[in-house]
């Protein structure tokens, strides 16, 4: 069984989705979590996931902190309040996220800009925030959400699969940059998983991505948050710089 008794865990996007499971399977193993939501809109829903992690179990302290992690400043701001409150960070999860889907002929450039802002972004801006403390510690885990659209692409996607496979070329960078002071960095990479955002996607594209997953079915959220805290783990202490892919066979 994982034991993550005495970690410090910020989850970017953790007010729902796949980063609200991982809070909470981190939670299961006993880290102390920051639940992180970038809106003010989106606070009720941080809230809830706070409260269900202190209904299941009383070894993780929770704190909640909203930032946009596509702003510097913020997600500085971010990693402060898990210093602050817990004096520490073992444990960062890259997972706030969006999607601007549109043909390319059709994508306005914000739609390019804001999707790189905030996925690939927000990946860099959290961990430089992060990493320095880690280094200091000489130990830490940065686990970096991808998505098995920037391994393959997909039409309408250019802007979510650009980002999400930079987030693969920056995270062998950074683990290369890191090793020698026992920081891991990896990237975990979704394939159709049912969430909020897959709910909303049209139902002919939908069943068009269904039909080209081996086992048949959407995966679900807790099966990435498992993934997860296997690589925050001390049995990944030999992992970094890996891509590992949570598909049900899609892109293999």
């Amino acid at each position: 069984m994982i034991d993550l008794t005495g970690k410090a865990a910020v989850v970017t996007g953790s007010s729902r989705g796949i980063g609200a499971a991982v809070a909470r399977r981190l939670a299961e193993a006993g880290a102390d979590l920051v639940i992180n939501h970038s809106r003010k809109e989106s606070r009720d829903e941080a809230e809830a996931v706070a409260e269900s992690i202190s209904a299941q179990t009383e070894r993780s302290r929770v704190i909640i902190s909203q930032a946009d992690v596509s702003q510097a400043e913020e997600a500085q701001n971010l990693i402060r309040s898990c210093l602050h409150e817990f004096e520490s960070i073992d444990i960062l999860v890259n997972n706030a996220g969006i999607t601007r889907d549109r043909l390319l002929i059709r994508m306005k450039e914000e739609d390019w800009h804001e999707t790189l802002r905030v996925n690939l972004g927000g990946t860099f801006n959290c961990s430089k925030a992060a990493v320095r403390t880690m280094m200091k510690q000489r130990s830490g885990r940065i686990i970096n959400l991808s998505s098995i659209i920037g391994l393959i692409g997909n039409a309408g996607q250019a802007n979510y699969a650009a980002s999400k496979s930079g987030i693969v070329g920056f995270t062998k960078s950074l683990a290369r940059e890191v090793a020698g002071r026992n920081i891991t960095v990896n990237a975990v990479a979704p394939g159709f998983i049912a969430t909020e955002m897959t709910a909303e996607m049209p139902e002919k594209i939908k069943e068009e991505m269904l039909s080209r997953v081996p086992l048949k079915r959407a995966g679900e959220a807790e099966e990435v948050a498992d993934a997860i805290l296997f690589l925050a783990s001390e049995g990944a202490a030999y992992i970094t710089g890996e891509v590992l892919k949570v598909t049900g066979g899609l892109g293999m």
